[in-house]
């Protein structure tokens, strides 16, 4: 009996949903931290991205680099902590509110109040963190988001 699955025919999408589930149902992130407890510990801060707008491949390539040093510093028994983050870039997200909404800076707090834009500002901060936390798993990227 073999340890590891046989796959009849070649089907990566599917193949790849099976690890995702493997690892979820297993918490495989989860016990690569607490079965290091006590060890030497690496913390990795992401450079975060900016959830205003969507995840691309250059997103994905990056985040495997980033990857890599986690995993090894895991292999070398380290408990690897990952910090994630949101850059919510000040004024590209302000610029694409104004854009959004028809404005300009000089309309802010007369055409509409500072609080209404702020609270623009913060739904389109973040409008597409679903879509970010998606591919995150997709990918198989292990970080504390």
């Amino acid at each position: 009996m073999s340890t590891f699955k046989e796959y009849d025919g070649l089907n990566l999408p599917n193949i790849a949903e099976q690890v995702l589930e493997k690892w979820k149902t297993e918490k495989t992130f989860e016990k690569s931290m607490s079965s290091r407890e006590g060890k030497p510990s690496f913390v990795f801060y992401e450079g975060p991205p900016s959830a205003n707008g969507m995840p691309g491949i250059h997103h994905v390539m990056a985040r495997t680099i980033k990857d890599i040093f986690c995993r090894y510093k895991t292999q070398q028994g380290f408990q690897v902590m990952r910090k994630a983050g949101w850059d919510t870039h000040g004024l590209p997200v302000e610029l694409g509110v104004e854009k959004e909404l028809g404005i300009t800076k000089e309309d802010i707090g007369t055409k509409i109040s500072i609080a209404e834009y702020n609270k623009a500002c913060r739904e389109a901060v973040m409008r597409y963190t679903a879509e970010w936390r998606d591919v995150t798993e997709k990918m198989g990227y292990w970080v504390d988001m």
